[in-house]
């Protein structure tokens, strides 16, 4: 049996904010299809997860923690859901509190799980040959894990979620979080400062991040957030694979939380959005397309694109509906839109996931022009939910959504390359020439509903990359 072990700080259905517990929690399930491939998943355990998980785990130990100077004592819990085990990590003044992110301290609380992680390994029954660690959060355990060996010949992975967050701090906290030798602080720092992400791509195996073209993006300055001289450095060991989704539960013909099931039918689609639209007040209208968009209402989104153009986009015959929350500016804005064009407008300054469900079962036409995008799993969801996404060509977008070529009648969205709101109002323009063009229209359907993202071909890019680590594992 070949070990991975999962490192992260959130994953469905446990607990999660975003995209990257959506991957940690649906890339073990499609890896176990690899009948010689067990895959574990270790991670906090914060007071905001629902009790129905909390009265499920099993407390297995405690032990201390040297975080520095200091000690802390970790509690050990498990649990086994759909046939993958998760540890937790417990902590009562580390994850007992109000969300999982935002404190001032969120450096040292990931610190210390990494510490924990590394810990733990001496009382679970489990030897990972491989340790596979997501986003800046568990980079200390990648590098912990590379300078303490405390597995033998244990390899490590590192994915890349994001590289906008590096977990950084002042490096004079140095000795008050690591009993090390002053000799390791090189692999830890960067441009002065303790850098967590960084530690991982300096000590691990390997690095993933979460599409191709994210990939070859993250080496260019505009997109490195200064990282870029390491990634260069380590472009050998740096491999894009593009996320997948889990098609069971993103399934509009299954998904209890819409109004109407189906598969491709479009006048279950308009039910879905009759219904959807009364709910919410807006006055529905058979013969207008409507755009939507779900997201963080934050600059990263490509808001200020929409900012720039929405106005004289709201002059066609179409509807608009924005759900989300996030910078007030953006809020403000959505509002305003909704008060000045009441028949055609609604901002939804709130996120809740059913509701989501319900706009990607309703809506035409999903916008994300994303100023900078590692994967993006939304676009993949409105696939799911036969929903034409209108993106930028960035990162993950770019190779999931190919732009619609009346001449061959290939493509399942529309693209534009620029960040320039102009080249966005001519794609929404374009989309709706093309949606009321009866015959061009349905063969872009025909090439939605064609569209297919599930983790399989991804999960089996990873087996491939593990294999590589271990390449005296015959893998199944």
């Amino acid at each position: 049996m070949n070990n991975i072990l999962f490192v992260a700080s959130e994953c469905t259905p446990f607990i999660k904010t975003g995209g990257l517990a959506d991957v940690v929690g649906s890339l073990p399930q499609a890896l176990r299809q690899y009948e010689k491939q067990e895959v574990r998943v270790i991670l906090p355990l914060y007071d905001e997860m629902d009790e129905e998980w909390k009265d499920q785990l099993e407390y297995l130990c405690s032990f201390d923690v040297q975080l520095g100077w200091r000690t802390q004592e970790a509690h050990l819990f498990t649990l086994t859901y759909n046939k993958i085990i998760y540890y937790f990590i417990s902590n009562d003044y580390y994850f007992t509190r109000k969300g999982i992110y935002g404190y001032y301290d969120d450096g040292e609380r990931f610190v210390f799980f990494s510490h924990a992680v590394i810990e733990s390994l001496k009382y679970i029954d489990y030897k990972p040959q491989v340790l596979h660690g997501h986003d800046w959060q568990t980079g200390i355990a990648i590098a912990l894990a590379n300078i303490l060996q405390p597995v033998e010949n244990m390899k490590t992975i590192f994915t890349i979620h994001n590289i906008k967050y590096q977990g950084v701090m002042p490096l004079d906290i140095y000795e008050d979080f690591f009993r090390l030798g002053r000799e390791h602080i090189s692999g830890l720092e960067w441009d002065g400062m303790l850098n967590c992400l960084k530690s991982a791509l300096f000590h691990a195996d390997k690095i993933t991040t979460v599409s191709p073209s994210y990939a070859d993006e993250i080496k260019d300055p505009y997109y490195s957030e200064g990282l870029h001289p390491m990634l260069l450095n380590r472009a050998d060991d740096l491999v894009g694979v593009i996320n997948g989704i889990d098609t069971r539960e993103y399934n509009p013909s299954s998904d209890p939380s819409i109004f109407m099931n189906y598969r491709s039918a479009r006048s279950k689609k308009r039910e879905n959005r009759m219904h959807l639209q009364q709910q919410i007040g807006l006055s529905y209208k058979e013969d207008s397309p409507l755009y939507v968009i779900i997201t963080r209402l934050v600059e990263q989104k490509g808001l200020h694109l929409v900012q720039h153009i929405l106005d004289e986009f709201l002059n066609q015959d179409i509807q608009f509906i924005v759900l989300g929350t996030g910078e007030k500016e953006f809020e403000g804005y959505f509002a305003d839109i909704a008060y000045r064009y009441p028949e055609k407008a609604a901002a939804l300054l709130t996120f809740d996931e059913g509701l989501a469900r319900q706009l990607y079962a309703s809506a035409d036409f999903f916008l994300m022009p994303s100023k900078f995008e590692p994967c993006g799993l939304s676009q993949l969801i409105a696939l799911q939910y036969k929903t034409v996404p209108i993106v930028r060509e960035t990162g993950g977008l770019k190779d999931t959504i190919h732009p619609y070529n009346e001449l061959t009648g290939d493509g399942n969205g529309f693209s534009f390359t620029n960040y320039n709101a102009h080249d966005l109002l001519n794609v929404l323009n374009y989309s709706l020439e093309i949606f009321n063009n009866p015959s061009e229209w349905q063969q872009l359907l025909k090439n939605v509903n064609k569209s297919q993202f599930s983790w399989k071909d991804s999960a089996h890019q990873y087996v491939t990359i593990y294999e590589s680590l271990l390449p005296e594992l015959v893998y199944g």
